[in-house]
């Protein structure tokens, strides 16, 4: 046959991708390959690492700093309480003298207020005049003391007058001169008074007459 058949005489149509396939080369289907696999994360920088060192160190420095600063606040807060304490000590002490000093400028007054009452003087407004006074001293803390029979006390007692009595066992107080007078446990004057010891020797003779009851009396020559 001489005449070419219809049908033919056109080449037939390749899907294009089909002939780009056909037509890539290896490298290239590798190239694509990489190019459509997830991209890796980036590693972080040197920079990124120093800088958190140093916010660390940083930190460490503010936690000292506070250590320190809150101890320095606790002891400036007891330094302060102390500091209280010793301002009311010092207030109530300077308080307490200057009360005790006012107190022992009266007690003239208040000692012939005693005797005008212990000789029936104290009458009429004196002793009105007498008794506010009275009630004003023992306000402010100021107490009397000193009384006839009492032991005495070198510590509390003055004594202005000293005799022998057979009546007593130990000095003791027989008359009270003046009265003693003392605010809280401070004693601001001791009370003059009178004291009597006992008769020299009686304390043996006592003994003795002890002795001879135990053994049945003197002997008889």
């Amino acid at each position: 046959m001489t005449e070419e058949s219809k049908g033919f005489d056109k080449e037939p149509d390749v899907p294009s991708d089909a002939a780009e396939s056909e037509s890539a080369t290896p490298d290239d289907e590798a190239a694509k390959a990489a190019g459509s696999a997830p991209e890796a994360e980036p590693a972080a920088p040197a920079g990124d690492a120093n800088q958190i060192t140093a916010l660390k160190a940083q930190l460490d420095q503010s936690r000292t700093a506070l250590t320190e600063r809150t101890g320095d606040l606790q002891r400036l807060q007891a330094e302060y309480q102390n500091y209280r304490r010793r301002v009311e000590r010092d207030r109530i002490a300077v308080k307490e003298v200057a009360v005790a000093n006012l107190l022992t400028e009266l007690l003239p007054v208040l000692d012939d207020i005693g005797r005008a009452r212990d000789h029936g003087e104290l009458v009429g407004g004196f002793k009105s005049v007498g008794e506010s006074l009275e009630t004003v001293v023992a306000k402010l803390g100021l107490q009397q003391f000193g009384k006839e029979g009492e032991p005495f006390d070198p510590l509390v007692h003055e004594a202005l007058m000293h005799s022998y009595s057979p009546d007593v066992t130990q000095t003791t107080c027989v008359q009270i001169l003046q009265p003693g007078y003392r605010i809280g446990e401070r004693t601001i004057r001791p009370a003059r008074v009178a004291v009597a010891e006992p008769q020299p020797g009686a304390a043996g003779k006592g003994e003795d007459e002890a002795s001879d009851e135990e053994s049945g009396g003197p002997e008889e020559g």
